[in-house]
């Protein structure tokens, strides 16, 4: 069975999420904390973390941080913040999906059942080689030679959407989608700046890729 932490101060939202995983089938233990939230997380070790970030102790982005000190397991922001500015931070600082309150529960089931299957796929593929790099989805690594390279969690996201899908044309809307959310449609900017920012760690030379391509006015392509 999926195990599952929630994390939210509003006891309604506690109570109804509660009730609705349960009743699909996942074991769920909450927090109405950051404090207890990262004592529940290393006593339950959840496969999934649904997080409030307006926390009455710390903020959601320091739950994240002290999360990802230890553990991989994917962590969906729900939260009354829809600033782009707090979502890039909450991907940045390790979040994998974030869902904004008021929400609608059969979206936020279906974000945890992506985000859950995306991870276990993850661990079902080989080491893939880009350039000089060896990236390694299961274990969350990229290497280039004996140098570890450090990607962001949202880098991350972004090239797993494309290493799942090697030769495929991956459409902007799908990968804003996918990486973003359902409501960013137009923001083509992200992916123009983080595509750079992976090209400069993986590729042997960003200004001639080999592997992370674009295909102008469409999206973008995985070469092998």
């Amino acid at each position: 069975m999926t195990k599952i932490l929630v994390v939210d101060d509003e006891p309604q939202i506690l109570r109804a999420l509660r009730i609705n995983l349960k009743a699909h089938g996942y074991e769920v233990a909450v927090a109405v904390d950051g404090e207890s939230a990262l004592r529940a997380a290393a006593a339950t070790t959840p496969d999934l973390v649904i997080l409030d970030l307006g926390l009455p102790d710390m903020d959601g982005s320091e739950v994240i941080e002290g999360l990802r000190g230890w553990t991989r397991a994917p962590i969906l922001v729900l939260s009354g913040r829809a600033a782009s500015n707090d979502k890039i931070q909450a991907l940045d600082a390790g979040a994998d999906d974030y869902v904004t309150k008021p929400f609608d529960i059969g979206e936020l089931l279906a974000r945890v059942r992506a985000v859950t299957r995306r991870r276990g796929a993850n661990e079902d593929l080989p080491a893939i080689t880009i350039g000089d790099s060896v990236v390694d989805l299961a274990a969350h690594t990229v290497h280039t030679g004996e140098k570890e390279v450090r990607l962001t969690p949202t880098e991350w996201q972004l090239l797993e959407v494309l290493l799942r899908n090697p030769g495929k044309l991956v459409s902007q809307r799908q990968l804003l989608h996918e990486v973003w959310g359902p409501n960013y449609d137009r923001e083509t900017n992200y992916l123009r700046q983080y595509l750079a920012q992976l090209r400069r760690k993986l590729e042997t030379d960003p200004s001639r890729p080999a592997h992370l391509l674009t295909e102008p006015g469409m999206g973008y392509r995985y070469r092998p």
